[in-house]
């Protein structure tokens, strides 16, 4: 009987060996890595990356990396490559060929083809006598002692370490192009992600939800200005200026406090200098103000002109948490 124990205990081994293929990665590592960081760099044509079986996914996820973070690349799958797809390739695109054994019958077909096209071909792979370490002009080194695999079979420390190597490749790159958040958020206009890097205070904007009251206004008039927007908050305006803020919290503590509300205006139970936020600033930039002093909104001026409130409520529908 397979116990509980015995599960944990070999999902804790395969991880160990994992770990390990990859701490001995970083030992593999050679000229050839700055060397094709610098090329790739300075192509002005694509990245193509081919594999055949498990290295071809890998390959896949290589290039989704590589094209998010600012390097243009194509997959193309080594066995279809002899079978039309080959016509992707261009004269300026740099080739990387991902191969465990580097002697599979597809990969001993194609690597001849792709050297009298005359494309700069770099090998990835974890034989460096195959016949695709010695037939590239770079050798990206994955060698592993074994797999995590009980049978030594199934790829699978082999595979994690031509992931990693891709990895590298798509860091050093985005390090060499000065690659920030900005240019990211380029590649990832949708989802969360998006949202987090695009969107910004003004995208959250409704004018029909600006509360203000003018410093002499009523407690009536506050209460009902704050009940009509539906913010929590209004802002107190005197000669076209934030000078304070009234909250939902800040009526209920007055009316704790006192027995009547006759004489009492907006300027006398406002906060003054209040949290504030320009309209140009990120949404994540409210949203991180706002965790900060235990708030959960924040007035919207630019240059002392009031332009409304940013709610977290409103912040959280947009799914950026």
């Amino acid at each position: 009987m397979i116990t509980k124990e015995k599960i944990l205990a070999t999902a804790k081994e395969t991880i160990l060996s994992e770990s390990k293929a990859i701490s001995k990665l970083s030992e593999l590592l050679t000229d050839d890595l700055a060397d094709c960081v610098r090329l790739i760099y300075e192509s002005k044509g694509r990245l193509i990356v081919t594999g055949i079986g498990k290295s071809a996914i890998i390959a896949q996820k290589i290039v989704a990396t590589l094209n998010s973070t600012g390097t243009p690349s194509l997959f193309l799958h080594a066995s279809e490559a002899v079978h039309g797809d080959l016509g992707m390739v261009q004269p300026n695109d740099i080739i990387i060929c991902i191969s465990k054994s580097g002697n599979s019958p597809e990969i001993k077909i194609l690597v001849p083809i792709l050297n009298r096209f005359g494309n700069t071909l770099i090998a990835m792979t974890g034989n460096l006598s195959s016949f695709l370490a010695k037939n590239s002009t770079y050798v990206l080194d994955t060698t592993v002692e074994k797999e995590a695999c009980p049978n030594n079979l199934a790829p699978t420390n082999s595979t994690t370490a031509q992931l990693v190597m891709g990895d590298c490749l798509a860091v050093c790159l985005m390090e060499i192009r000065n690659f920030k958040s900005e240019d990211f958020a380029k590649y990832h206009p949708g989802g969360a992600l998006g949202k987090k890097l695009l969107l910004r205070v003004k995208d959250m904007l409704d004018d029909s939800r600006k509360p203000m009251v003018q410093a002499d206004a009523t407690i009536q008039t506050v209460i009902f200005e704050i009940s009509e927007k539906r913010l929590g908050v209004t802002a107190v305006i005197e000669n076209d200026k934030i000078i304070g803020i009234i909250t939902d919290g800040d009526i209920r503590r007055m009316l704790s406090k006192t027995e009547t509300i006759t004489g009492i205006k907006a300027r006398d139970i406002m906060t003054v200098n209040p949290k504030m936020i320009q309209s140009d600033d990120m949404v994540v930039k409210a949203l991180n103000i706002m965790e900060d002093f235990s708030i959960t909104q924040l007035i919207v001026s630019d240059d002392s002109i009031y332009k409304g409130v940013i709610h977290l409520h409103d912040i959280l529908k947009e799914g950026i948490v």
